[in-house]
């Protein structure tokens, strides 16, 4: 069976985030571009919390973190478990696309040995057959 390259990405997505509940904040929050300061603010928060949350050293009550899903784009199963999709970055975004595009030129690439494979082998059959 064969994926697309859509259908590879999207599972690849929805698998499991092995990142800690930290680190899932972390990087929804720097994937809006969001100071720590700025999301602290938000919640009613001391930065030092934020931080704390953020390098594992301390978890939100379940009311802030519920709040914390919403400011921050995600659901609650992917900040606490890593289920479900992932906030969208640049760099992802970007890397998808850069991949995406050296896939297509890899295609074509194979396309082009195929046809020059072909050419050469009809051309060893022409030669071959001038010798006998």
């Amino acid at each position: 069976m064969r994926l697309s390259t859509e259908t590879a990405i999207s599972m690849l997505r929805r698998a499991q985030d092995n990142d800690t509940l930290g680190g899932r904040i972390w990087r929804a929050r720097d994937s809006l571009g969001m100071s720590a300061r700025e999301l602290a603010d938000r919640l009613g928060v001391h930065v030092d919390t934020v931080s704390g949350w953020e390098r594992d050293r301390s978890e939100p009550r379940t009311s802030r973190l519920f709040m914390l899903a919403g400011m921050l784009g995600v659901t609650p199963a992917w900040l606490i478990a890593g289920l479900g999709d992932a906030p969208k970055d640049e760099l992802s975004g970007s890397l998808s696309a850069t991949l995406t595009a050296q896939l297509a030129q890899i295609k074509g690439l194979h396309e082009q040995t195929g046809k020059a494979i072909a050419a050469l082998e009809a051309e060893l059959v022409r030669v071959l057959q001038d010798i006998r």
